[in-house]
């Protein structure tokens, strides 16, 4: 059966040689890619991402790729607008790094939240005119918190005595 089946596929491909259908297809006379290199087993990824024009950065383990986020944050908010759009991208990349945090997978690596309120600083600091000497962000300030905190007193141990000088 497989010598019947074989003998047919050889007929049609001398067939379609004949009719000149394998002429003028691409890459015809050139070498083969990777022909005398020595065999790399992930060949297909590397060309894989070289066709379909992908960063390498996908091949990192997710807490490899958070870090690399996190180097990035500060060129990545650079062109936002207002500080509150500053604060939603910190706020979407800390939700992956806790998503991260809760289940660990790959390297154990050292992975934390990004402090949104020193990215802001950073931020206004980049976008504040050079000739400005005050202090004052260009851009708009954030809304006041709702929430106002008292200033903290120091510790009291319920047990002692207090003097009332």
């Amino acid at each position: 059966m497989t010598e019947a089946w074989e003998a047919a596929v050889e007929a049609q491909i001398h067939g379609a040689v004949q009719r000149g259908e394998f002429d003028n297809l691409p890459g015809m006379g050139k070498p083969i890619p990777g022909r005398g290199m020595p065999y790399d087993e992930s060949w297909w990824i590397k060309s894989f991402l070289e066709r379909e024009a992908l960063p390498s950065d996908l091949l990192l383990p997710t807490p490899l790729q958070l870090r690399r986020r996190i180097e990035q944050v500060p060129d990545e908010v650079r062109d936002l607008p207002t500080e509150q759009s500053v604060r939603d991208f910190v706020g979407a990349l800390n939700a992956q790094i806790v998503a991260w945090l809760r289940n660990p997978t790959g390297p154990q690596v050292v992975v934390r939240p990004v402090n949104a309120d020193e990215v802001v600083r950073r931020w206004r600091d980049e976008r504040r005119p050079s000739g400005d000497p005050s202090g004052r962000p260009a851009a708009t300030p954030a809304p006041p918190s709702s929430t106002t905190r008292r200033p903290r007193r120091g510790w009291r141990l319920p047990w002692r005595r207090h003097r009332q000088d």
